[in-house]
């Protein structure tokens, strides 16, 4: 029960990741256009978000790592998530008449908007692994698995997104999913987690 429910959780995290990325040209579109110096801003972005989250959690899982905490991972990722609805048009209306230059303008947007959640939803999958290896020798079989999990997830996030979501709902409306979604996955950590 506890590999399916770690599988399931970094499959979700995976998800999310991607369908935030690929909102975030939705998101930045209105006021910096689709060029490439905005899908570049977007993706430097996540990178460089994705490369703190990892580090930070593969520090917090040293720490007696148990499903709870991963949970409580989930529930923050979630509640960085659902301000974007709000924020995003002044944020990126206020950086827009500040900053003249799209290519400084789109990265400072995505960093103010993306960098957070992104962080938080980085730490999922390392964490993730400290919870399935049990032995050292097997800690490359469970880091493979999960990455490809996880990477599968986002694959399905990314088609999910730019082929039917960005069509069937408005643009908060996805956010609102994702932010439920991370909430749900958060229930599946803490009731996987009681045993613990």
């Amino acid at each position: 029960m506890r590999t399916v429910a770690v599988n399931v959780l970094a499959f979700g995290g995976g998800f999310v990741i991607m369908s935030l990325e690929l909102l975030g040209g939705r998101v930045l579109a209105p006021y910096f256009g689709g060029s490439i110096y905005v899908w570049g801003s977007i993706i430097t972005v996540f990178m460089l978000a994705l490369s703190a989250g990892y580090l930070l959690g593969g520090y917090l899982s040293l720490r007696r790592p148990n499903l709870r905490k991963l949970g409580l991972i989930l529930i923050a990722a979630g509640v960085l998530v659902c301000p974007l609805v709000l924020i995003a048009e002044p944020a990126m209306s206020w950086i827009f008449d500040q900053v003249e230059d799209p290519r400084y303008g789109s990265l400072l947007a995505s960093l103010v908007l993306f960098m957070p959640p992104t962080i938080i939803l980085g730490m999922i999958s390392p964490y993730a692994v400290r919870l399935l290896v049990k032995a050292t020798e097997e800690s490359g079989r469970v880091a493979g698995t999960l990455y490809f999990v996880s990477t599968f997830g986002s694959a399905l996030g990314t088609l999910g997104t730019s082929f039917y979501f960005v069509l069937w709902f408005e643009l908060n409306t996805i956010v609102a999913m994702l932010a439920g979604a991370l909430a749900l996955l958060a229930c599946l950590a803490f009731a996987a987690g009681r045993t613990e």
